[in-house]
C-alpha cells in the first residue's frame, strides 16, 4: 500500500513512494538531458547564423533544473551515502565560494549568468553541482549503462554535425582559423573545436572500453562504429587536446584489455580509432579539406581568435608581437603566465566567474566616450577571457579556495571510482573510473564549457556509486563470463 502524508493523493507523494529502482530510472534520464540539451540547443544559433548563444545555456538549465529536482529528492530520501559526502561537500564549498567571488566582482550580473555566450556563471556551477549529486545517487548498473551510452550517443551526435561541418564548409564558425585559411575545423555543437576534442575524449574513452568490455556482439559492433566516426572527427579540431584525448582513449583500451582479462584479440579495437584518424590526416594531406595541403594544430588562432576574439567578441585582437599563434606550446604558456599574475592580484575570491578579460582592460574605448562592453574589449589587444587550464583559471576567476575545492572534488571522486571498479566486477565500473580521470587531466589542458562539464560531471558523480546489494545480476565483464563458462564446462573423464 502507497504511503501518504495526511489525507493527500498518492500522486502529490511521489516522493515518499518513489523506490530506489525508480529513482534512478528517474535520474538516469536527467544525466542523460545533461549528455544532450545544450549540443541540442547549440542547432538554433548554427543553423540561423545569428550569434545567439545566448540560448545555449536553456538547454544547460533545463537539464539543471530537473537534476536539481533529482538531487533534492536523493538528499531527502538518504541516496546521498556517507561515503561520497566529502565530494559532495567539496562541490558545495565551490558554489559556495563562487558567490563570495560573485559579490567581489566586476560585474554581478556576467557573475550570476556567465560572459554572454559562455554561460558559466555561479547558476551553471550550481547545476553542476546538482548533475555531480544525482550521478552519485543512481544505484543501478542499468541506470549507470543509460547514462554511458549517452555519453557515447552525444559524441556520435556531435560527430556527425562536425564531419558536415568539414566536408562542406558550412554550419560552422571555424570554416576559416585564419583570414585567408580555410581549415573547415570541426566544432559540432560544442561550440568550439577544443571544446569539441575535450567532449569526444570521453566519448571515444567509452567508447573503446565498451567495446573491449561488452560481451554483447551486437553493442562491440556499435560502440566500434562510434568509435571510428568519434576518432575521425577529432582529427579535424586540429588541436592538441583532441590528440591528447585520442592517445588516452587507445592507452586506456589497451590497458583494460590486460586487465580485465579479455580476449587478447581485443586489442584489435585500437584499429577503430587509429585507422580513421590517420584517414583524416591523409585527406588534409591531399588537399581534399579546404584550401590547406599539409596537417597542422591550429589551437592558438582558434582558442584565441578565431572563437573568443572573432566569434564571441569576449577577448581583444591577439598580439601577434607578444605570442606565436602557430606555436601551441607558446599560446599555452602565455595563457598561463599571464594568469598566474592575475591570480597573484586576486588570490582569494579571483576576478568574478567569467570575467578573467576585466582586469586585463586598458582602454576604455576606442575614441575615448563610453562604449558598448564587447567594443571596449575587442580594442584592448593581447587581452584573453579563457585560459586553457582549469585549476588556473578557477583560482584567478574564482579564488584560490575554488580551486582547491575543485582539486579535492576530483581527487576524491578519482578514489572512490578506482575503489568501485576494484570493488565490482560490471563493466561501468572501469569505464567510469577511465573517464573521471580522462576529465580529470584534460582540465589541464582545457577548461570548463557547457558543451564538455555537464558530461563529465555526471560521469565523475556515477564513478562514486557503490551499487545496491538488492539489485539483482550485473552484466559481467568478458573476463568474468569467461570464467563462469570455465567453471560450468564439466571435467573430462580419465
Amino acid at each position: 500500500m502507497a504511503k501518504q502524508l495526511f489525507n493527500s493523493s498518492e500522486k502529490s507523494n511521489f516522493i515518499l513512494n518513489l523506490t530506489e529502482e525508480k529513482y534512478s530510472k528517474l535520474a538516469a534520464w536527467g544525466l542523460l538531458a545533461a549528455c544532450f540539451m545544450t549540443s541540442l540547443f547549440t542547432i538554433i544559433p548554427e543553423c540561423t547564423d545569428t550569434g545567439l548563444y545566448t540560448i545555449v545555456s536553456g538547454g544547460l538549465v533545463i537539464a539543471g533544473v530537473y537534476c536539481m529536482i533529482m538531487a533534492i529528492i536523493s538528499l531527502m530520501k538518504g541516496y546521498v551515502e556517507k561515503r561520497v559526502l566529502f565530494p559532495v561537500i567539496s562541490f558545495g564549498v565551490i558554489v559556495a565560494w563562487a558567490v563570495v567571488s560573485l559579490i567581489n566582482s566586476y560585474d554581478k550580473t556576467v557573475a550570476l549568468y556567465g560572459f554572454s555566450g559562455r554561460g558559466e556563471g555561479v547558476l551553471a556551477f550550481l547545476f553542476y553541482c546538482c548533475i555531480f549529486i544525482t550521478g552519485i545517487s543512481l544505484k543501478r548498473e542499468k541506470a549507470l549503462f543509460t547514462l554511458i551510452g549517452g555519453i557515447i550517443g552525444t559524441g556520435v551526435l556531435n560527430s556527425v554535425w562536425g564531419l558536415i561541418q568539414v566536408f562542406t564548409g558550412k554550419l560552422s564558425n571555424y570554416s576559416f582559423v585564419t583570414m585567408e585559411t580555410e581549415a573547415r575545423a570541426a566544432s559540432g555543437l560544442s561550440q568550439s573545436p577544443l571544446f569539441l576534442a575535450m567532449l569526444l575524449s570521453l566519448s571515444l574513452t567509452a567508447a573503446l572500453m565498451g567495446a573491449v568490455l561488452s560481451e554483447s556482439k551486437k553493442k562491440r559492433v556499435l560502440a566500434l562504429a562510434a568509435a571510428c566516426l568519434i576518432s575521425l572527427t577529432m582529427v579535424f579540431t586540429y588541436s592538441f587536446i583532441g590528440w591528447c584525448g585520442l592517445g588516452f582513449a587507445v592507452l586506456t583500451a589497451a590497458i583494460t584489455v590486460f586487465a580485465s582479462g579479455a580476449k587478447k584479440s581485443r586489442l584489435s579495437v585500437i584499429l577503430a580509432a587509429a585507422v580513421p584518424a590517420a584517414l583524416g590526416v591523409v585527406l588534409v594531406q591531399a588537399g581534399l579539406i579546404g584550401n590547406i595541403s599539409s596537417y597542422r594544430l591550429y589551437d592558438g588562432r582558434i582558442l584565441w581568435w578565431a572563437d573568443s576574439y572573432y566569434r564571441l567578441s569576449a577577448s581583444g585582437d591577439p598580439d601577434t608581437s607578444a605570442v606565436d599563434l602557430d606555436d601551441t606550446y607558446d599560446v599555452y604558456y602565455t595563457l598561463n603566465s599571464k594568469t598566474m599574475n592575475i591570480i597573484s592580484n586576486f588570490p582569494l575570491t579571483g576576478t568574478g566567474p567569467e570575467q578573467l578579460v576585466y582586469p586585463q582592460l586598458y582602454n576604455k574605448s576606442a575614441n575615448g566616450e563610453a562604449d558598448d562592453l564587447r567594443n571596449i574589449i575587442i580594442n584592448n589587444k593581447g587581452t584573453f577571457d579563457k585560459t586553457y587550464n582549469e585549476y588556473l583559471y578557477s583560482a584567478a576567476t574564482r579564488g584560490i579556495p575554488s580551486a582547491i575545492a575543485l582539486g579535492l572534488v576530483l581527487i576524491s571522486a578519482l578514489i572512490l571510482s578506482f575503489r568501485n571498479m576494484k570493488r565490482k566486477n560490471s563493466v561501468t565500473g572501469p569505464i567510469l573510473f577511465a573517464l573521471t580521470l580522462c576529465g580529470t587531466l584534460l582540465f589541464l589542458i582545457g577548461c570548463s564549457n557547457t558543451a564538455f562539464s555537464p558530461v563529465f560531471w555526471a560521469a565523475a558523480g556515477a564513478g562514486c556509486v557503490e551499487l545496491s546489494r538488492k539489485e539483482g545480476k550485473e552484466v559481467k565483464t568478458a573476463a568474468a563470463v569467461s570464467e563462469t563458462k570455465a567453471e560450468k564446462k564439466p571435467k573430462n573423464k580419465k
